[in-house]
């Protein structure tokens, strides 16, 4: 492995300035989402992210040790850009069914954020299959989402959740984090006929189906 001062000579041969560990990290994780994005997961190499960030492949290996371990951290700064605005109005919200409203209709926003998100997950997903290994430590930063919706729902439950036990809102949660997945990955795949509006009324059934609130 490459040293320190050997790292940052080759940072700074490729990459301009010299940086800190933690910004030089966050630029090779920058270009890696920017290089995934376009190429896909199975075509991205470690020259191809290097040569994004404008540094030297020596540099980033000094800082990571494989392409999945970068795509873990892509996927941790997906996590914090695409839900932690929406996780911090959805814990004010006194309603929860306007909460679980909030946290489900941008997942399926005809946006490119939202479409951007969903490509990353997939590749995500597809490397974890290969290797489940590889997710273990990152689990408790990429399932915001699910906690969120976790204590969301028992917030209601019995209540404007009339069919739903407090002791089952993390298992529902589990259920919906799944079958949004599912749903999504389609309408990333542009699946015939499927739209973000039929895809958004699908949510509602299921949701209204397990929780027996009414939330179309």
């Amino acid at each position: 492995m490459m040293s320190a001062q050997g790292a940052g000579a080759a940072g700074a041969a490729g990459g301009g300035a010299r940086r800190k560990p933690a910004e030089r990290r966050a630029q090779i994780v920058e270009a890696a989402r920017g290089v995934i994005l376009r190429e896909g997961l199975g075509a991205t190499r470690l020259r191809d992210i290097a040569g994004e960030a404008g540094v030297s492949v020596g540099t980033v290996t000094y800082h990571f040790e494989s392409v999945a371990q970068i795509l873990n951290e892509v996927v941790v700064l997906e996590t914090a850009r695409f839900y932690s605005s929406i996780i911090e109005a959805v814990d004010a919200e006194p309603d929860p069914v306007a909460g679980v409203r909030m946290l489900i209709e941008p997942l399926f926003a005809a946006t490119d954020a939202s479409d951007e998100h969903w490509r990353l997950w997939s590749d995500y997903w597809t490397a974890v299959a290969r290797k489940p290994a590889v997710a273990e430590e990152y689990v408790e930063r990429i399932r915001v989402w699910e906690a969120c919706l976790t204590r969301t729902l028992r917030r209601g439950a019995g209540g404007v959740f009339p069919s739903l036990a407090v002791g089952d809102a993390s298992e529902l949660a589990l259920k919906l984090a799944a079958y949004s997945d599912g749903v999504a990955t389609q309408l990333a795949q542009k699946a015939p006929g499927l739209t973000s509006e039929l895809a958004l009324e699908w949510m509602w059934v299921f949701v209204e189906h397990e929780t027996g609130a009414r939330c179309a």
